[in-house]
């Protein structure tokens, strides 16, 4: 049985976690994670951070987080910003690093374990921080696809790393609870809340 004195936080970087189960082939049931923290310890925080277009009409992303900033999370939104490339290409920028960086480095003093949902090598020095204060750090993502999804500086440095493939029993949605896809459109489908954004891809 955890020790209810292990106080945890977990960090996810959403556009980056749903690629990485995307990726491994199965979707994140939110409600079981946010379960299978609460078992291993005092979960003080749950971050989700993820960035959205303000200016569609509909954003398939908003379901999910208003369901995530209803049942125990702490989510973090920033509107993306277009812009043209250099080749004239239009170009989506929605990068949540400082806001995931901040939150740590605030709570760093509080908790004994950080949880990192995320591959981004741009969080090793961030963790290497975290742990100065003390903090052991468990960082999630997949080295069993190709190419891996985890920079290797940002596995090195964490204390722990757990592969998401062997988590999926504990935190993937069940298949059967996906409505075959001509009934998507009917009532009575899924909610809204449980189908995972699209269009976010994994920052560098």
């Amino acid at each position: 049985m955890a020790s209810t004195t292990n106080k945890i936080a977990l960090f996810i970087d959403g556009a980056n976690l749903y690629a990485t189960a995307k990726t491994l082939g199965f979707d994140i049931d939110y409600k079981r994670l946010l379960k299978e923290f609460q078992s291993r310890g005092t979960l003080l925080r749950a971050f989700y951070y993820t960035a959205i277009i303000e200016d569609q009409e509909y954003s398939s992303i908003r379901p999910l987080i208003d369901w995530l900033d209803y049942n125990g999370y702490t989510v973090v939104t920033k509107a993306t910003k277009e812009f043209i490339d250099a080749s004239g290409r239009r170009k989506v920028k929605g990068n949540m690093d400082i806001e995931l960086a901040v939150n740590a480095m605030e709570l760093a003093e509080h908790i004994d374990q950080m949880v990192l949902f995320s591959g981004d090598g741009d969080f090793r020095s961030l963790v290497e921080a975290v742990q100065r204060r003390g903090v052991r750090v468990t960082v999630i993502s997949t080295i069993a696809s190709q190419p891996p999804m985890i920079a290797d500086e940002l596995r090195r440095q964490a204390d722990v790393f757990t592969d998401l493939v062997e988590l999926q029993s504990k935190l993937g949605r069940d298949p059967s609870e996906r409505p075959a896809p001509r009934d998507r459109g009917a009532r009575g489908h899924m909610p809204k809340f449980l189908q995972e954004p699209k269009g976010n891809e994994p920052h560098d």
